[in-house]
């Protein structure tokens, strides 16, 4: 079984950054694609980025893309989500999600974190 936990999160002003952890236990997750998913009040859970176990290949959603960056680190079976120039539309729950597909689905995703809460103030 997996844990993730995630944090980071916080309150930042329109413009600021923030940086999103997610440690997995449980399991030795290189070969795995480890994402970031996020859900405003009222909305349904959209995608953001991920990232392929293996290669390290990236995919974003065209909301984030040039602000947002994704990375892992196996050794420390941890990724990462750096945002920059953080918009109020930013803001919501961010989940961390680890599967064996690189994908921009959810129902791919086996494993989820909790979530991380991302406030952003205009």
């Amino acid at each position: 079984q997996v844990q993730l936990v995630e944090s980071g999160g916080g309150l930042v002003q329109t413009g600021g950054s923030l940086r999103l952890s997610c440690v997995a236990s449980g399991r030795t997750l290189s070969t795995y694609a480890m994402a970031w998913f996020r859900q405003a009040p009222g909305k349904e859970r959209e995608f953001v980025a991920t990232i392929s176990g293996g290669r390290g290949s990236t995919t974003y959603a065209d909301s984030v893309k040039g602000r947002f960056t994704i990375s892992r680190d196996n050794a420390k079976n941890t990724a990462y989500l750096q945002m920059n120039s953080l918009k109020p539309d930013d803001a919501g729950v961010y989940y961390c999600a680890v599967g064996r597909s690189y994908s921009v689905f959810d129902s791919h995703y086996d494993y989820w974190g909790p979530g991380t809460q991302v406030t952003v103030s205009s």
